[in-house]
C-alpha cells in the first residue's frame, strides 16, 4: 500500500452508516424509531421502572418497550438494574453512552416542538393545495 493510500485508509471512518452492512445503521434505527427515540428521550429525566416508563412513553406497547429496553441495552445505551427484592424490581437508566445520545435527541425534540406552529401551517397549507376541487 502507498503513502497515500494509507494516508486515505488512516482517514475514513471506521463505520459508514450508509453503508449496507454497516453494524451502525441497526443502532441508528434503534435510537431514531419511535420507540427508541421516545424511550431515551425519557430515560433522559432519570431512572424509570418499567411501568413507569411505560407510562411516560404513552402509547407504546408492554411488548414494544420491552424489545426496544432489549435492543437498547444490547448497543450498550441503556442499564438495566434488577434488584432481589419482592416483588422483584428492575430499574432502566442510561449509560453514559445513552446520555450522550439522548442529550442530541432532546436537542431535536425541543428544536420539533418548538417549530410545531410553523409545521402544522405548513401542513395545512400542502393539504389545501393538494385536495381536488370539486
Amino acid at each position: 500500500m502507498s503513502t497515500t493510500q494509507e494516508r486515505a485508509a488512516e482517514q475514513e471512518p471506521a463505520y459508514d452508516v450508509f453503508a449496507r452492512g454497516c453494524p451502525s445503521r441497526g443502532t441508528l434505527e434503534h435510537v431514531t424509531g419511535r420507540w427508541g427515540a421516545l424511550t431515551l428521550g425519557a430515560l433522559y429525566e432519570g431512572s424509570f421502572r418499567f411501568n413507569e416508563l411505560r407510562r411516560r412513553v404513552d402509547g407504546v406497547s408492554e411488548k414494544m418497550l420491552a424489545q426496544t429496553l432489549h435492543a437498547l441495552e444490547r448497543d450498550g445505551l441503556v442499564h438495566r438494574e434488577a434488584q432481589h427484592t419482592n416483588p422483584p424490581r428492575v430499574d432502566y437508566e442510561l449509560t453514559s453512552s445513552g446520555r450522550d445520545v439522548a442529550q442530541r435527541l432532546i436537542a431535536l425534540i425541543q428544536c420539533l416542538e418548538g417549530r410545531m406552529d410553523e409545521v402544522l401551517a405548513s401542513r395545512e397549507r400542502y393539504d389545501t393545495q393538494r385536495m381536488p376541487t370539486a
